[in-house]
């Protein structure tokens, strides 16, 4: 599956390129705006580290909430205590689209563009969208390519999320990332392993920790802290209840008492 989405990723990127060039990206009036800190953001004590997730649908599950308001949604994240929120912004297997990102700009708290990035270009069109950060998928990319990648975001002022799965991947974290993901995910074969975050924490140096995927309890989050875990990718669990912003406020008043 994996495999198939970089290819078409790749084909997508390309169409892009010859639609909009890079300098009308740099002079859409967000890509001059400063951005929020995703580090801050993580270590704020008066939160808890939720990254909430916007997403439609997915390869493995179809669609989640297809219907779901993005304004509405990402405000009421915000509101509810989400330290950051993730956008999926890959339209054909996930249902996103770049406008979803700029939509869920103005909260008050870092907004995260959650796509396959493989090409420079991409970079520049998360800046040109708003976003705070970025995320680089270890399994996707050479770590020469996430050094490039990373780089190039934190010179436009972003912070970069760096994803990986195995243990053969960790030769790719750099000085340029802000936070390492670890994602209990196969995106190979979509299987989950929450055990796999904790494995792989245990290998990683200062970095800020964050947890992806098969997060749906409060108890698999007080074990993640407990192995320095920063950050929690959540999204599934949010979007498939009818109000996800709701399911959010809920699971954080769970996580205080």
């Amino acid at each position: 599956i994996l495999e198939i989405i970089v290819a078409e990723k790749k084909h997508e990127v390309a169409l892009r390129k010859e639609q909009t060039p890079v300098r009308t990206l740099e002079s859409n009036h967000l890509f001059s705006k400063p951005c929020l800190s995703f580090a801050d953001a993580l270590t704020d004590r008066g939160k808890h580290g939720i990254i909430a997730e916007f997403k439609r649908k997915s390869p493995s599950l179809g669609w989640i909430n297809q219907d779901a308001n993005i304004s509405e949604v990402t405000k009421g994240y915000a509101q509810n205590g989400a330290s950051a929120i993730s956008i999926l912004t890959d339209e054909k297997f996930f249902g996103g689209s770049l406008n979803d990102l700029s939509a869920a700009r103005g909260n008050g708290v870092p907004v995260l563009r959650k796509d396959f990035m493989i090409d420079e270009y991409q970079v520049v069109e998360a800046k040109s969208a708003g976003a705070d950060i970025i995320l680089l998928i270890a399994a996707c990319l050479t770590p020469p390519e996430v050094k490039k990648l990373a780089l190039l975001a934190r010179n436009l002022g972003m912070s970069v999320l760096l994803e990986l799965h195995t243990e053969s991947e960790l030769d790719h974290v750099c000085d340029a990332i802000t936070a390492v993901g670890i994602n209990n995910r196969n995106l190979k074969t979509f299987e989950v392993d929450v055990e796999n975050s904790i494995r792989l924490a245990e290998q990683l140096g200062e970095h800020l920790r964050v947890a992806e995927s098969g997060l749906r309890d409060v108890t698999t989050i007080q074990l993640l802290r407990q192995h320095e875990f920063s950050g929690f990718l959540m999204g599934e669990y949010f979007m498939k209840q009818t109000d996800p912003a709701l399911a959010l406020k809920q699971f954080i008043d769970a996580l205080e008492n």
